[in-house]
C-alpha cells in the first residue's frame, strides 16, 4: 500500500503555486493595460529583426551601401535595432534638410562609443566630445583660432610648395615610363601638408618619414572603423572585444598615436622659444593652454592639444588623399571629362604649376570635385549623431538617446535628387547652386548644422590644387593596355571609402610643363 503521506503535495508546492498565480497576474496585468492604453507614438519604418541581434545580421561589409538597399523598401526615415542600440538612418535630402533645419540642436550630441569609437582623450576632442558648454569652446576654438579664412590662407606657401614637391617626385618617375602609385604619392602630399601647418615642419628631425607614417595612420584608422561588439553590446560586449583582440588593438594603435603627438608637443615646446614664424596649430593650442585658468570652462591641457590635432590628422590626411584618388579614377575611367578640364587649366595657365590664386578661374575642376564628392563621399555614413532630446522627424517621433546616421552615400545617388544618378557628369552642376558647404542637402559630404567639418576649406583646397597640378603637368595613361572600363572602382571596408585596389598610372609629362 501506497502511505499516504507521499501522495500529499510537499510544502514546497504550497509556497511556489501561490508565488507563479502572483506572477501570472501581473503579466496578465502589464499586457492588458499595455492594450487598454495604446502607445500614441508613430514610429519609422522598420525591417523584421532577430532577438538580440535586432538587425545586426542586415548589415553587410560596406554600411552605406546596405542602408541603401533597406532604406528604398523602408523609406528615408528609417529605425533599426542595432544589437541594443536604437538607431534611426537617414537616406534622402527631405529628411536632411528637416533634421538640420529645424532639430539641429535636438540632433547634435555625439554616442559615447565604448568600443571602436572611442578614441580619444577622454572625449575632450572634437569629434566625439557630448554637445555641452565644453564642446562649444572647442568648436569655438577651432572656428576662430584653428581654421578661419585668415590662417587657412596663411598656409598657401605650404600647401604649393608640398604640391611642387608631388609635382617633382612623379615627374622624376615619368621618364621611366613606369606606372605609379598614386595613392601613395597623395597619402604623402595630405600627410606632409597636415604635419606642417599642425607643427611647422615636416616631422622627424626635418623629414617626415612617409613609411612609418602611413603606417601609423592607416592602423589607426582601421582600428578605429572596425567591428566592436561593445558599441552594440555595451553590457558584456567588452567581454567579447577582449577575447577576439579588438579591445587591444584599440589600446596599441591608441598608444603609439598618443607617443607620436606627444613627440610632436614636446617637440614645439622645445622648438618655439626660438622660433619667430607664424604661429602653427600646435603652437596656437600651446599657448591657449598656457593662458588658461581653472576658472575657464574648458581648460585645455596636454591632452586636449593632442586629442584636437589627432582629430585633424585622423580626418585630414586620409580624406583628402582619398578623394584625390577617386577624381583620379574616375577621370582616367572618363578621357572625355579628362581632356576637358586638362583643356580648361592649360588654355589658363601658361607658368610651369598652378597657384591657389588660379584656382578661381577653374569652373569645370570644381564642377568635377563636387561630382566625386557626390559619388564619393570621404565619409559615407558622417559620424553618427546622438538625440538629445524627443522631436518629430517626417512625421515620425522620435525618443532621446537614439543614434542617428546620415547616408549621404544614398542621398548623393538619390533619383528623387539626381537625374542618371550613377553617371559620373559633372555638367550637371552648370549653372546650379548646389554646393557642398552644407546648405545643399542633396550634397552634403562635409556634414551640416554644429557638427559640420570645420576643415572644409582647407581640405578643398588642397584637393583642387592637387588636381590641376596633376592635370596641368602630366597627360595619365593606363597601365599594360588597361580598358578604361576595366578600371576597378571597389571600396574597401572602414569609416572612410578608400579604394580596395592601388591605382597605378603611368604619367606623360605634359610638352607645356
Amino acid at each position: 500500500m501506497l502511505r499516504v503521506d507521499t501522495m500529499m503535495p510537499s510544502n514546497d508546492f504550497f509556497i511556489w503555486v501561490p508565488l507563479l498565480f502572483l506572477c501570472s497576474s501581473l503579466l496578465l496585468l502589464k499586457i492588458i493595460r499595455k492594450q487598454a492604453k495604446p502607445n500614441n507614438k508613430l514610429l519609422p519604418p522598420t525591417p523584421p529583426k532577430l532577438p538580440l541581434l535586432g538587425h545586426l545580421h542586415l548589415i553587410g561589409s560596406l554600411p552605406h551601401r546596405s542602408l541603401s538597399q533597406l532604406s528604398k523598401k523602408y523609406g528615408p526615415v528609417m529605425l533599426l535595432q542595432l544589437g541594443s542600440v536604437p538607431t534611426i538612418v537617414i537616406s534622402s535630402a527631405a529628411a536632411a534638410r528637416e533634421l538640420f533645419k529645424f532639430h539641429d540642436l535636438a540632433s547634435c550630441s555625439r554616442p559615447r562609443l565604448t568600443g571602436s569609437g572611442r578614441f580619444s582623450y577622454n572625449f575632450v576632442d572634437l569629434n566625439l566630445s557630448p554637445y555641452g558648454e565644453r564642446w562649444r569652446e572647442l568648436r569655438k576654438i577651432c572656428m576662430l583660432e584653428l581654421f578661419n579664412a585668415r590662417r587657412v590662407q596663411c598656409f598657401q606657401e605650404i600647401r604649393e610648395e608640398e604640391v611642387g614637391r608631388l609635382l617633382n617626385s612623379i615627374s622624376q618617375s615619368s621618364s621611366s615610363s613606369t606606372p605609379i602609385n598614386l595613392r601613395d604619392k597623395s597619402y604623402s602630399l595630405t600627410a606632409n601638408i597636415t604635419s606642417r601647418v599642425a607643427f611647422g615642419s615636416i616631422f622627424s628631425g626635418g623629414k617626415l618619414d612617409d613609411e612609418h607614417f602611413q603606417h601609423l595612420m592607416r592602423r589607426a584608422v582601421a582600428a578605429i572603423g572596425s567591428f566592436s561588439m561593445t558599441d552594440f553590446f555595451p553590457t558584456f560586449g567588452w567581454i567579447i572585444d577582449r577575447i577576439n583582440g579588438v579591445h587591444g588593438r584599440l589600446e596599441k594603435s591608441f598608444g603609439e598615436m598618443d607617443a607620436f603627438f606627444q613627440h610632436v608637443v614636446d617637440n614645439r615646446i622645445n622648438f618655439k622659444e626660438s622660433s619667430k614664424k607664424e604661429e602653427n596649430i600646435v603652437d596656437v593650442l600651446l599657448r591657449m593652454e598656457r593662458e588658461s585658468s581653472e576658472s575657464d570652462v574648458l581648460q585645455v591641457t596636454q591632452d586636449c592639444v593632442k586629442a584636437l590635432i589627432m582629430d585633424i590628422f585622423i580626418a585630414g590626411v586620409e580624406t583628402g588623399a582619398d578623394v584625390i584618388i577617386w577624381a583620379m579614377r574616375e577621370l582616367v575611367r572618363n578621357p572625355r571629362v579628362m581632356k576637358k578640364l586638362q583643356d580648361e587649366i592649360r588654355s589658363c595657365i601658361k607658368e610651369d604649376s598652378v597657384k591657389e590664386v588660379d584656382l578661381e578661374k577653374f569652373e569645370y575642376l570644381k564642377m568635377v570635385v563636387k561630382e566625386v564628392l557626390r559619388l564619393h563621399p570621404p565619409a559615407p555614413l558622417l559620424v553618427p549623431r546622438e538625440t538629445i532630446s524627443p522631436f518629430k522627424l517626417n512625421g515620425y517621433d522620435i525618443d532621446p538617446k537614439v543614434h542617428l546616421h546620415i547616408n549621404v552615400w544614398a542621398i548623393g545617388r538619390d533619383p528623387q535628387s539626381w537625374t542618371d544618378p550613377e553617371e559620373f557628369f559633372p555638367e550637371r552642376f552648370i549653372e546650379s547652386n548646389v554646393d557642398y558647404k552644407g546648405q545643399n542637402f542633396e550634397l552634403i559630404p562635409f556634414g551640416g548644422g554644429r557638427r559640420i567639418c570645420p576643415g572644409m576649406n582647407m581640405a578643398i583646397l588642397t584637393v583642387e590644387l592637387a588636381l590641376a597640378n596633376l592635370l596641368r603637368c602630366f597627360d595619365w595613361k593606363l597601365p599594360n593596355g588597361t580598358k578604361e572600363e576595366d578600371v576597378d572602382m571597389g571600396e574597401d571596408v572602414g569609416i572612410i571609402i578608400a579604394k580596395k585596389s592601388l591605382l597605378k598610372c603611368i604619367p606623360d609629362l605634359s610638352s607645356n610643363f
